[in-house]
């Protein structure tokens, strides 16, 4: 990987290995320490000499469009973004004059910088990339400004304030408008119900070419992703969640590139594949979850369990006030038990042995199980708060509904007997 700069022409990238990491002996300049305090992470810091904020353009053969992006997004940042800049374009073994493009506008926009790579792939450019900016919050979004930019500002400021970790824009919700065919929306719509399906996921579109990253995090999670295309997106998704970190998604206006080159059915496939590959990894202990959950989280499990609770108290069931609050945040706390039991059972099950023979589980019996275990997990934790935590006790019969009400009609119910007594 070279980056070239306007000044002094091509020049050998940094090594990745030399960039300073964030848990070994202090930060990198602007960022905050990986691990939180209070549950949230520190500010960004605004005043340190990189750029803030860095934005990934990756990029491979777009030399028609790639100088109309790069002005439309350097002069709203300049008259939007508060804080220094830089914008970075990936050149992904480009055959045409996208190099040359991109290299013209980095010579006349100091705030550019072009990057040229010699191997294609989103997943490879923004890993690489990403890995070696020095700036503490990184973004990427597609050449052609698909995503309405005014929602950059509300992308960055969770990130920034250290509310959030990743930010990601969304297609597919109420506040989201979107202009494409019905074969994209249908394709994409079953991707996501499939990964909300089978993998657990919370996030609404893995897809989405408009995200964020503070750079603390990055360097943590980035070396335990592998997939080089489309599905690195998912894999950074999915991995974040289930090391409890926060992800936070802002509705977008989106336009579909209607000369987009990315065949959707092929990428649907691979993104397919992608999952199974990525289960197996969880599984099999490739990427070290629980590490990662122990180094990176917000808070603690119990934590985690206490917000699903409150959440489904409030939301779901529609319980308000502080009646049986304690109890059922303790009776939640056994319903996350169990289906954390269901999950981690099931896959030790597939990996003692049990199988015939002793043989080695295939990956597909792997993401089965993961599938199945996920869907009987939240079925079973649904029934439970359904029917035991927050089902409706029901009033004692020989109890009074209402005890001021009791009480005034004691001197009633005793006049008939002073009557009697009189007579």
């Amino acid at each position: 990987m070279t980056i070239t700069d306007q000044a002094s022409g091509p020049q050998p990238h940094p090594p990745l290995h030399t960039q300073p990491h964030p848990l070994a002996g202090g930060a990198a300049a602007g960022q905050a320490p990986a691990h939180p305090r209070h549950g949230r992470r520190s500010p960004i810091d605004m005043a340190t000499v990189v750029p803030v904020l860095d934005v990934t353009i990756p990029v491979y053969n777009e030399q028609r469009d790639l100088e109309d992006c790069l002005r439309r997004l350097h002069a709203y940042l300049r008259r939007s973004f508060p804080h220094s800049f830089r914008i970075t374009v990936a050149d992904n073994a480009s055959t045409d004059g996208t190099l040359k493009a991109a290299e013209r506008v980095a010579r006349e926009l100091r705030e550019v910088t072009v990057v040229h790579l010699d191997e294609k792939g989103r997943g490879n450019t923004l890993r690489k990339v990403w890995l070696a900016s020095p700036s503490p919050v990184l973004a990427y979004m597609d050449v052609n400004l698909s995503t309405d930019l005014a929602a950059l500002g509300p992308l960055l400021a969770p990130l920034l304030s250290g509310h959030s970790d990743l930010a990601i824009g969304t297609r597919l919700t109420r506040n989201s408008r979107v202009v494409r065919g019905p074969k994209r929306e249908f394709i994409s719509r079953s991707y996501n119900f499939m990964l909300q399906s089978l993998m657990g996921a919370h996030f609404s579109d893995a897809q989405c070419g408009f995200k964020a990253i503070r750079a603390d995090i990055a360097q943590q999670i980035l070396p335990h992703t592998v997939d080089t295309a489309w599905f690195f997106d998912t894999e950074l998704l999915v991995l974040a969640e289930r090391c409890g970190l926060r992800v936070h998604e802002v509705p977008v206006d989106w336009t579909d590139d209607p000369d987009s080159s990315v065949d959707i059915v092929q990428t649907a496939l691979a993104d397919v594949r992608g999952m199974a590959r990525l289960s197996k990894d969880m599984v099999t202990g490739r990427i070290p979850v629980a590490e990662l959950r122990a180094a990176l989280a917000p808070g603690p499990l119990v934590t985690t369990a206490v917000a699903n609770t409150a959440a489904n108290r409030r939301f779901t069931f529609s319980i308000a006030g502080t009646s049986d609050v304690a109890r059922h945040h303790f009776e939640g706390l056994v319903v996350f038990g169990i289906g954390l039991a269901l999950t981690s059972g099931a896959l030790a099950l597939v990996h003692s042995g049990a199988l015939p023979g002793g043989t080695t589980p295939d990956r597909w019996v792997e993401l089965a199980t993961v599938t199945a275990a996920n869907l009987a997990a939240t079925a079973a934790k649904f029934l439970l708060f359904r029917l035991w935590v927050f089902r409706r006790r029901p009033v004692p019969t020989n109890a009074p509904a209402d005890p001021a009400a009791s009480e005034l009609s004691l001197p009633q119910s005793s006049a008939p007997t002073t009557e009697m007594t009189q007579s």
